[in-house]
């Protein structure tokens, strides 16, 4: 972890058929909430997939990635809630979920839709940070991010994670907002054929939670 960079967990995953009432019910009645509470988390923010990836994506952004490796958090994952239990055992599948720290960020607003690039290699950092320059020369687009993996090297695996029966990485991910549909519908196709071997995603904004503005430092 480099000094001043913040931590995110990345998330994405699909729901079994059915399911999407129950899982509503989890995120936003009990499990949004209850990650805010955590020391550290700042922000969190959940997504639908309307092309590309299928699903759903989250993220959450902490103070830094030693958050998501505390003592508070860890108790939190190996004592989940009954309804935890049922959305991790039940609900949640082809669940990706990576520690990350937050390389760079350009742009200070945040879209109503989102595109992604998940790399299961470690993406060239220098090329994205170009790509972002000129895409933030665009009004229509609020902002970008990109996220490296932590090494998972000596993280825990949890109670939670042992319920679903175990989850995908990245090594990496870029993170482009924008504020039209349509925009993010071009940038994804774009993205899709500049990153052949990347999986892309376009997503629609569902709710988000945040402490305030500090999440924007």
């Amino acid at each position: 972890m480099v000094s001043g960079q913040p931590g995110i967990l990345s998330i994405w995953n699909d729901v079994a058929p059915g399911r999407d009432a129950d899982f509503d019910t989890w995120f936003q009645g009990e499990h949004l909430a209850e990650r805010l509470a955590v020391p550290g988390f700042l922000f969190g923010r959940r997504h639908q997939a309307i092309s590309g990836a299928r699903g759903y994506f989250n993220f959450y952004l902490v103070e830094s990635s030693d958050v998501l490796t505390s003592k508070p958090y860890l108790e939190r994952l190996d004592n989940p809630t009954p309804m935890t239990r049922m959305i991790m055992a039940d609900v949640f599948k082809n669940m990706n979920r990576t520690l990350c720290h937050r390389a760079l960020r350009r742009g200070a607003l945040r879209g109503a839709y989102a595109v992604t690039v998940r790399f299961t290699d470690t993406p060239n950092e220098t090329a994205l940070a170009a790509l972002l320059d000129e895409l933030l020369a665009d009004i229509n687009i609020a902002s970008g991010e990109i996220w490296l993996a932590v090494d998972p090297a000596g993280q825990p695996v949890s109670l939670e994670e042992k319920i679903r029966g175990g989850d995908r990485k990245i090594k990496g991910a870029l993170l482009i907002d924008t504020l039209r549909e349509a925009d993010a519908e071009a940038l994804g196709a774009r993205l899709a054929k500049e990153f052949p071997n990347g999986e892309v995603g376009v997503f629609r904004v569902l709710c988000q939670l945040g402490h305030g503005e500090a999440f924007e430092k």
